[in-house]
């Protein structure tokens, strides 16, 4: 606990592990739990899939979980 699934558009690996890095310090910090409980996935859709594998499939069925949504706060 917990695990964070990104979807995200190609990048190269530097730029990845960044992010996770600094996306896994956030959760240390305000979560509050130790890193050794935190998992990270990062799988990458070129942007002609976007639509079809992750908005259509993971997006739009669980807009009542969306925290933000096309950069707008749903909170």
């Amino acid at each position: 606990m917990p695990y964070i699934a990104i979807k995200a558009y190609p990048k190269d690996e530097e730029i990845k592990k960044k992010v996770v890095d600094e996306i896994n310090e956030i959760f240390v910090k305000y979560w509050g739990c130790p890193k050794e409980a935190i998992s990270i996935s990062m799988e990458e859709f070129a942007p002609e899939e976007w639509e079809s594998s992750v908005v259509k499939l993971q997006i739009e069925p669980n807009l009542d979980k969306m925290m933000i949504l096309s950069g707008e706060k749903k909170y």
